[in-house]
């Protein structure tokens, strides 16, 4: 019988919530949470183990996590690994395709999992796992984790997997040869009649969207200029509360510079995990230069400073997540007649 090991978060691990997000990761024999639903659903082949680890570890912690977790799984034998459904939780969605990657690369097993489409992770892991197009909330669990199973089925028995569009996950870039009847000139007269027609058709070259952004203009006046400070560098407050990822971040968060003069070490850092921490934990204002715009602002170079400065964490971070967050920026920016911002990056 062939055998499986499913990998889930703290909430469906029932551990609890938000609460226990920070719990590091374990390994338990048998099958709890959605594992008990892919033990009936799998076919000849038996969940001999579930893995349980908190969003935030994985994501503030990742080395260690997947560390860990890539030490459970080597003196035990298994035959595929499956993560989630993910749903469109962003944190979970970038767990469950971290691990799924490592398995993949560590041990060369086929591995699986589901997320709806908005959810980050897709994007940052579609190339390298099977990712099934999957619900945006858990009430989708039990129709997302059949279509994981039906997967998972046809791979454990060694049915040939089709394509992207018939098999329900997204597509990988990757190209395969294959052999067809009809000719290119008749294809292409297929899709060339349809498209006049108005009709439904799928190209055979997808050509990818561009997000194009225009230039700004200069700005005329920068002597009354507000100017607004923004940074992916993860700098926060030493405590962190927004709980902005390490990688990945779908959170940002806005912190009060309007009484400081610069950032001080020990109480900001950064969360960073692209880079060395210790520059910038040591003096924060060489990646959100508080400081020099302080020294600037009173040598009358600009007008005025918004009093707040906006941060993220750059790494890893999807466009779309990017974009979204953008979004919830820029009204308090435009609230406050922001005429330009310094996005500073590392």
């Amino acid at each position: 019988m062939k055998k499986a090991i499913v990998y889930i978060n703290q909430f469906f691990g029932q551990l609890g919530g938000e609460d226990t997000a920070d719990v590091a990761p374990s390994l338990h024999k048998g099958q709890i949470g959605p594992a008990l639903a892919y033990q009936q659903e799998l076919k000849d082949c038996e969940v001999t183990d579930t893995i349980i680890c908190g969003d935030n570890y994985m994501g503030s912690h990742t080395e260690e996590a997947v560390s860990r977790i890539l030490d459970f799984l080597s003196p035990l034998s298994f035959d595929i690994f499956i993560a989630g459904p993910a749903f469109n939780a962003g944190r979970y969605g970038v767990a469950c395709g971290t691990i799924c990657r490592a398995v993949k690369e560590r041990f060369g097993v086929p591995v699986i999992t589901s997320m709806n489409e908005e959810n980050p992770g897709v994007e940052m892991f579609r190339k390298d796992v099977l990712i099934l197009r999957g619900g945006n909330i858990a009430s989708k669990m039990k129709q997302d984790l059949k279509a994981v199973a039906g997967l998972a089925n046809k791979i454990l028995a060694g049915e040939e997997i089709g394509p992207a569009s018939s098999e329900g996950y997204f597509p990988t870039g990757h190209r395969h040869q294959v052999f067809i009847s009809e000719n290119a000139a008749d294809r292409f007269m297929k899709m060339l009649r349809a498209r006049i027609h108005n009709e439904p058709y799928v190209s055979e070259l997808i050509v990818p969207k561009q997000d194009k952004v225009p230039i700004a203009p200069a700005l005329k006046d920068l002597k009354h200029a507000r100017i607004a400070l923004l940074t992916t560098g993860g700098v926060v407050p030493v405590d962190n509360p927004d709980r902005i990822q390490s990688a990945s971040a779908t959170r940002w968060g806005k912190y009060d510079i309007s009484g400081l003069d610069r950032l001080e070490g020990g109480v900001f850092k950064t969360v960073h995990a692209g880079f060395d921490p210790a520059a910038a934990n040591a003096d924060p204002n060489v990646i959100m230069p508080v400081d020099a715009m302080k020294e600037l602002l009173k040598e009358g170079v600009y007008g005025s400073l918004h009093p707040y400065f906006y941060s993220t964490v750059g790494t890893g971070t999807t466009e779309k997540e990017a974009a979204r967050m953008t979004e919830e920026i820029l009204p308090l920016l435009k609230k406050d007649k922001v005429d330009a911002c310094i996005m500073v990056s590392t």
